[in-house]
């Protein structure tokens, strides 16, 4: 009987990558894996009444070949047919390896040194936080870090939240989340 190990290739390239990124964390003083923010990270408009404070993060553990960063911040649950985009920055420099809380505020200056706030599904430039539909249940915020085999990415000011993240997939060797809940009854 003859054992044939063509797919073996296939599946240790998709184990190198995964450990590749294996040690790449994500993590944050402000919110938690499958726990519920706090009314500082809820939208503030739209009928909330949040502090609006895009959270304290930091990360480790780069994949090799990393050239840049990018956050994302999404909404699955949200009812549009699309998730909902609250903050997408990049162009973050591969020598940065944490954003304090409120950095999502495009009027305060604690973005690091040329990087790049895209405008959110609220048609805002930076942070916008979770303000589910009252009485829609506990939505899901997918807070992502990526690694970026690029030192810039080139995209219009006015790039919309596809696109954004299509570039962002499209250049990541690596990423970590933190997925966060909030609801509003």
């Amino acid at each position: 009987m003859r054992i044939s190990f063509t797919w073996l290739p296939v599946v240790l390239l998709g184990l190198s990558t995964s450990a590749m990124a294996g040690n790449f964390q994500l993590s944050s003083t402000d919110i938690a894996d499958g726990k519920l923010m706090n009314k500082a990270q809820e939208f503030n408009g739209f009928g909330c009444s949040g502090g609006d404070l895009s959270p304290q993060l930091q990360w480790s553990g780069a994949p090799k070949g990393t050239k840049s960063f990018a956050i994302t911040a999404y909404d699955p649950d949200a009812p549009t047919g699309s998730g909902w985009w609250h903050w997408q920055i990049i162009n973050i420099a591969k020598n940065v390896s944490h954003l304090p809380a409120g950095a999502g505020n495009a009027a305060n200056p604690l973005t690091p040194k040329g990087s790049s706030q895209m405008r959110n599904d609220y048609g805002v430039y930076g942070f916008g936080g979770a303000c589910p539909p009252q009485g829609h249940g506990v939505h899901h915020y997918r807070f992502t870090v990526h690694a970026l085999k690029t030192d810039k990415l080139e995209l219009p000011a006015d790039a919309s939240g596809a696109l954004t993240g299509y570039m962002i997939n499209a250049n990541t060797i690596g990423s970590s989340t933190i997925e966060a809940l909030y609801q509003r009854d």
